[in-house]
């Protein structure tokens, strides 16, 4: 299973808030097959067992943000593909949090 946190950040709004953009970036994947993801304060995680699907993704988010007129757009990506195990992301969450006190 492959997990990528993407953050997406639109470069010279018109405002401080890139809330409107990152939303219409999140929108623009959300029927995609194949992937699942979860928004964070910080950016989206999105899980796929196929690494062709995150690129496209996160491609298909970064489009978006520039179909909506900003010229530039920084994209900050991790990704963690394992494949001795086949981890969701909650369960990933779930061992941490065993090991927590």
């Amino acid at each position: 299973m492959i997990q990528a946190e993407i953050s997406i950040y639109p470069i010279a709004t018109r405002t401080t808030s890139a809330s409107f953009y990152i939303a219409k970036a999140i929108e623009s994947i959300k029927n995609t097959e194949n992937l699942r993801f979860e928004i964070n304060s910080m950016g989206t995680i999105l899980e796929s067992d196929n690494m062709d699907v995150i690129n496209n993704a996160t491609t298909k988010m970064i489009e978006t943000v520039h179909n909506l007129g900003i010229a530039r757009v920084e994209a900050i990506i991790k990704i963690d593909s394992r494949k001795d195990k086949d981890l969701k992301m909650e369960e990933k969450l779930d061992s941490i949090r065993r090991q927590m006190n």
